[in-house]
């Protein structure tokens, strides 16, 4: 299959000027487009059609960019993927770039998103992932790792493994701007879906804890049997 990009950009400026809800946070509640999806059967190759939109953003391989742009979704839970995309579809989540692209209109209903995060769980993760600037041995890297295992790991597991259960996201292996980005609008209150546990949790730290927690976070490793055999690994379905 050819990889054609499908970038628009009259709904990429669509999106910019969608002006979403400023409601409470709307953790994970039951019901609508994201329960329905979770229970059907998922088409794989439906799902590879569908995630042709995806890549024109996440790339072909799934793994986002390392400047923090797009994150990383090969490795992702299958839930935790699709709670986000129902959580944008029905703008209880602010992505107004991402928004016109995971409309109905642009990549299907509720048996598109089982489709097409049954496809990205097929993806190998990227071996080379962004990272912090702190190496192991550093008092900075020393620390992050203490402020994970103090305020982290009951929910995200000790490597960073979370938990699809509960539908808290794999954090191992993403890039360190993403999850940085992300932290610090769950910390200041902007990202609306955020777990309120977390945003408990994390909201006396202070921006270096930020970044050291997130730098350890980064530079976990990663199990071998989750990652492309190289960082030049190309998608053989969009050759």
């Amino acid at each position: 299959m050819k990889f054609k990009s499908k970038l628009a950009s009259g709904l990429v400026i669509a999106g910019l000027s969608i002006m979403m809800s400023t409601s409470a946070f709307a953790w994970n509640e039951g019901g609508g487009e994201k329960d329905e999806a979770m229970h059907l059967t998922p088409d794989l190759e439906n799902g590879r059609e569908v995630y042709e939109v995806c890549s024109a953003c996440h790339y072909p391989e799934g793994w986002g960019t390392e400047d923090g742009t797009f994150p990383q979704l090969a490795g992702q839970y299958r839930a935790v993927l699709i709670k986000q995309l129902a959580d944008i579809r029905e703008r209880n989540r602010d992505n107004p770039t991402m928004y016109p692209f995971a409309l109905p209109e642009s990549i299907g209903d509720a048996q598109a998103l089982a489709d097409v995060v049954e496809y990205i769980s097929t993806l190998p993760m990227n071996p080379d992932n962004g990272k912090g600037q702190w190496a192991e041995g550093t008092a900075e890297f020393t620390q992050g790792k203490k402020l994970y295992d103090d305020n982290c790991v009951k929910c995200h597991g000790d490597h960073g493994q979370g938990d699809k259960v509960k539908f808290y996201p794999r954090i191992e292996g993403q890039h360190y701007k993403y999850m940085l980005r992300q932290f610090e609008w769950i910390r200041d209150g902007k990202r609306r879906n955020a777990n309120p546990d977390m945003v408990k949790q994390i909201k006396a730290f202070s921006d270096k804890d930020m970044q050291m927690v997130i730098n350890y976070v980064s530079r976990i490793k990663v199990d071998k049997k989750d990652l492309a055999p190289s960082k030049d690994w190309k998608n053989p379905d969009f050759d």
